[in-house]
């Protein structure tokens, strides 16, 4: 182990750097139609159910809250006191392999009740993806796409400064606050109508 004075916090400037220049790719690749159209389920819908594993359902709490503080009813997927979906419910998976086995179950149950399906990936053509009513591709590394290291090496794709599924991670966080930006201009809330629904018991 090296010891951390000897450190100069390249690697994490170095990741820093990565991310942003990731963020605004996955910026420019959006597909504009499909974000309106996840925006209209959202205004549309009864209430909102997030679901996710992993560091992908925090990535789903925190959006969940979010929607909250709007004022919307939303669900976190897998919690005790979370009610049963109805077919006016709204879902949103969040996976960036698409193929997360209990969230692609979960997604199965989703549409047999009748509720909308929308799905963030890294993989349009996945399970999650064909199941679903609408589909946010980001572009990212998924910790499914853990092959290819030598090639990726070759290529100076050093992709330990993101493991795993970070990069997919950190662009569905930053997406889903674009979101509730583009929310707050569509309802017209202001800051205070957040704050005046936020706990006020922690």
């Amino acid at each position: 182990m090296k010891e951390i004075h000897l450190t100069e916090c390249k690697y994490l400037t170095s990741s820093i750097l990565l991310m942003a220049e990731h963020l605004e790719n996955v910026a420019n690749k959006l597909d504009k139609d499909s974000v309106k159209q996840m925006l209209e389920d959202i205004m549309g819908a009864n209430r909102i159910f997030v679901m996710g594993a992993g560091r992908s359902g925090l990535v789903g709490r925190a959006f969940a809250m979010r929607l909250m503080h709007l004022g919307l009813s939303s669900h976190v997927v897998g919690e005790t006191t979370t009610p049963a979906v109805r077919k006016d419910d709204l879902v949103i998976a969040i996976s960036g392999s698409g193929q997360t086995r209990s969230i692609s179950n979960l997604g199965r149950v989703a549409k047999e009740i009748g509720a909308k399906l929308v799905t963030i990936t890294s993989n349009k053509e996945s399970t999650l993806g064909e199941l679903s009513d609408t589909v946010i591709a980001l572009p990212g590394r998924t910790k499914d796409d853990a092959g290819g290291y030598v090639e990726r090496h070759m290529r100076g794709e050093y992709t330990y400064l993101t493991p795993l599924g970070t990069s997919f991670e950190t662009s569905s966080s930053v997406f889903l606050d674009a979101v509730i930006a583009e929310l707050i201009f569509i309802t017209g809330a202001s800051e205070e109508d957040l704050k005046s629904r936020h706990t006020n018991i922690e």
